[in-house]
């Protein structure tokens, strides 16, 4: 429950509050004489709810600058202990969870098994992210709402107490002959005062509000929200950091780009082909001297013929052929990566590596040499159905690298077509209506090794699947690898650094300055307040006070600058 405390000038304030919200009179202290506390303008924060319930403990928890200074701290330990070694995503086709006992020893298995070789990855981490910016927007609603209702609704005539209690103030009596003139007189005196007073101020940039013989001066309260508009681009910053844990919005990973394969981008729509890969070397004549003895071959170039697609049908669908779009066409070279709308492909590296894309295999009957035709069989995607003349094979089975488990069930070692294999069901004349099981090994060496023929059995004497000649086998002689990035969240980023500059700029290079004064019975009671850089508003009040016929110094004001 929120109680109220009611000053003398009538207004009623939230518990908390130590200045008056109306005339800015000290509500707990009637004569003390040291500077008022101004942070905040004295208003209450929710944070200094009396009788909080356990949503105002959450939100006093994630209100404290302290606990935000402590969660930043951890975040920078924890970032820093994530650099100690390598992070796994920096590596290709490695095991982690022997690579860092391997190269590090102990220790690294230790940081491995810690889960530290995936920090900025991890759900701790992200968590701690996710911790400081509720922590940023709690503290910045915490203290700016009470901080505009304060400024938004300053009243001009404050209390002497606030007004001779800042840290930059003067008292003194003024050539206004309060006794022998009348009082209407003397009022009128003491306006014109103020009047002339408000020219000077605002010759120095100041906006004025007078109420008769008091006046309020402020220039640049835009710089108060400086802070908070740093805290916003600060939130932006981190929400856009936590966005690229969407599916989609961030990628960094090395990808394997066989040649004349098209290669599922993962979560992505889109596929990416390289369809010619090109190597050339230095030659002798080219390469120093310390190369030419050691007669080591040096890449000059290696290129990929890349092209993008996106998926427009049966993306999802494994048993048919996706169908693809051409979105972008681009040669891949290192430095000179493929772009396209936020997806850009660096290349990597290469390696060496003959495998089969597809072949083109004939089904011929054996018991009268006729051939019924022939289909293209792709390793990386094979379709779920052939139709060879009046036959139908349907595909029950593939297997790119083919074993056999303990049991003897066929299985694959990866995913890779080092040692393909394909079970289909033939139906056609001559064949039951249920389909005749045939097993298919489009390389030879492998036919011949597992037996092809005699796993067969009946079906394999009456009909048989043969490359005709090798223009009908497809390889590929290098495998380019590259690395895929997508960072749909790097412009939010971009934003929030911005907005984030913004604020500190605010902050840093304007000073909000504001100057009380009201004269009472021809005696001037004035104070200034600044949030930074207290000498020049001290120059700005000695030169306001000099201009009205008043001298004083300057380094006076800060002491209480009282004159008979």
């Amino acid at each position: 429950m929120i109680h109220n405390t009611k000053c003398e000038c009538g207004h009623l304030n939230h518990v908390g509050t130590v200045l008056c919200e109306a005339c800015g009179k000290p509500l707990y202290e009637e004569d003390g004489k040291e500077p008022l506390e101004m942070r905040y303008d004295g208003i209450a924060r929710r944070s200094q709810k009396s009788n909080p319930d356990w949503v105002d403990k959450v939100w006093n928890f994630f209100s404290s600058v302290k606990i935000a200074i402590y969660m930043i701290l951890i975040t920078l330990a924890a970032s820093a202990v994530g650099t100690i070694f390598p992070q796994e995503n920096t590596f290709l086709n490695f095991d982690p969870s022997l690579y860092y006992q391997e190269n590090y020893g102990t220790i690294g298995h230790i940081y491995y098994l810690l889960g530290l070789s995936h920090t900025f990855e991890s759900w701790w981490f992200i968590g701690l992210l996710f911790m400081i910016g509720t922590s940023l927007v709690v503290c910045s609603l915490d203290r700016v709402l009470p901080l505009y209702r304060a400024l938004s609704k300053q009243q001009i005539r404050k209390h002497l107490n606030f007004i001779l209690r800042q840290k930059v103030s003067f008292s003194g009596d003024l050539a206004i002959d309060t006794v022998s003139a009348s009082k209407k007189d003397a009022q009128a005196e003491e306006e014109e005062w103020v009047k002339r007073a408000a020219v000077q101020l605002k010759k120095q940039h100041y906006r004025v509000y007078a109420d008769g013989s008091a006046l309020l001066a402020e220039k640049n309260r835009f710089s108060r929200w400086g802070p908070y508009i740093n805290h916003i681009g600060l939130i932006i910053f981190l929400l856009a950091i936590l966005m690229r844990s969407i599916p989609g919005w961030h990628m960094d990973q090395h990808i394997a780009f066989p040649e004349g394969v098209a290669v599922q981008i993962p979560e992505t729509s889109y596929y990416l082909k390289n369809e010619k890969f090109t190597l050339e070397y230095y030659d002798e004549t080219e390469m120093s001297e310390g190369f030419r003895a050691k007669e080591q071959a040096v890449p000059k170039i290696y290129e990929t013929k890349a092209v993008l697609y996106r998926c427009v049908a049966d993306c999802e669908n494994p048993s048919k052929q996706p169908q693809l779009t051409e979105v972008h066409r681009q040669d891949i070279i290192v430095n000179e990566p493929l772009e396209y709308k936020g997806f850009m492909a660096y290349q990597f590296d290469y390696k060496e590596a003959p495998m089969l894309v597809s072949v083109k295999p004939s089904l011929k009957d054996l018991r009268t040499g006729e051939s019924y035709g022939s289909f293209d069989l792709s390793m990386a995607r094979p379709e779920e159905s052939y139709q060879v003349g009046s036959y139908t094979l349907k595909l029950k089975g593939y297997f790119p690298e083919f074993m056999l488990d303990d049991k003897g069930v066929p299985t694959t070692k990866s995913n890779e077509p080092k040692m393909p294999a394909f079970i289909f069901s033939i139906t056609g004349p001559g064949l039951s209506v249920q389909g005749e099981p045939y097993l298919y090994f489009p390389r030879q060496v492998d036919k011949l090794s597992f037996r092809q023929d005699d796993i067969n059995g009946e079906i394999g004497k009456k009909f048989e699947l043969s490359v005709n000649s090798m223009a009908d086998v497809q390889f590929t002689n290098y495998i380019s690898y590259l690395n895929i990035r997508v960072d749909l969240a790097m412009p939010y980023i971009w934003i929030g650094a911005g907005i984030s500059m913004l604020g500190l700029i605010m902050g840093f290079y304007w000073h909000h300055r504001r100057i009380w004064l009201r004269i009472d019975n021809g005696r001037l009671s004035l104070g200034a307040h600044t949030n930074k850089n207290w000498f020049g508003v001290r120059k700005e009040v000695a030169q306001l006070l000099h201009k009205s016929g008043i001298e004083v110094d300057p380094k006076s004001l800060e002491a209480g600058g009282v004159t008979s």
